[in-house]
């Protein structure tokens, strides 16, 4: 998986390792931490030739990817009005782009072995919207486009494309918020409290499971009623 040293991704990487998956986790500079059994592999996806390169690694390593979960992503955040070019070109790269990347690249073994999962993680913003965000927004609502077109195009092939939307969690950046604005979250949330990172990372695992082999081009919110009706 993608982006999978810290945070959500580091939940997901772990809740797949403890039933027994044997997992790789891409990273940028630092992999500190990891937990015991993690395979890392150093990876930037907005590198076509880095992707080939991790995924080689990692099919000689562990053998062909059978779930690829895309969870990399950045955010650079700014009103439209004084959103760079590059602000927005780079995380549309990193977040949708890269995407398309790894799911080119885990395809090959996935339709020789005529099965597999992908999963894109995508956010609640991608369906709602979100003030300062048209880059990230956008980013994150084309996953659903991606993973959409790729379960209609390789649903024959027994490989479905799903995509997980979380809403806001509790990690080290929204811990970070000044607590008017942690409140002002909470107001909007009908479950009245952030996820845990476990709780995405459910929904992913069993997206990758044999239990939810008919499900594809399905959209999973995770968000606590957030963004219900998008």
């Amino acid at each position: 998986m993608t982006g999978g040293n810290r945070g959500i991704g580091l939940a997901i990487a772990t809740a797949f390792l403890a039933q027994g998956d044997r997992v790789a986790v891409t990273y940028r500079s630092s992999v500190d931490g990891l937990p015991e059994g993690l395979f890392p592999v150093q990876c930037d996806v907005t590198d076509a030739a880095a992707v080939d390169a991790a995924f080689t690694a990692v099919e000689q390593e562990l053998g062909p990817v059978q779930v690829l979960v895309s969870n990399a992503g950045i955010t650079d955040d700014g009103l439209l009005m004084r959103m760079s070019e590059e602000s927005f070109t780079s995380v549309v790269d990193a977040n949708l782009t890269a995407a398309y990347r790894v799911a080119k690249r885990a395809s090959r073994a996935m339709l020789k072995a005529r099965g597999g999962r992908m999963i894109f993680v995508s956010s609640v913003v991608g369906l709602t919207g979100s003030a300062g965000q048209v880059n990230y927004a956008a980013s994150k609502s084309g996953l659903v486009g991606l993973a959409r077109s790729v379960a209609r195009e390789l649903g024959s092939r027994g490989i479905t494309a799903n995509v997980v939307a979380p809403g806001f969690v509790d990690t080290d950046m929204t811990r970070a918020l000044p607590d008017a604005r942690r409140a002002e979250i909470l107001g909007q949330v009908p479950l009245g409290r952030y996820a845990g990172v476990e709780e995405i990372a459910a929904a992913v695992t069993w997206l990758g499971s044999d239990g939810a082999g008919y499900v594809t081009g399905a959209v999973i919110p995770v968000d606590g009623g957030l963004g219900m009706g998008h």
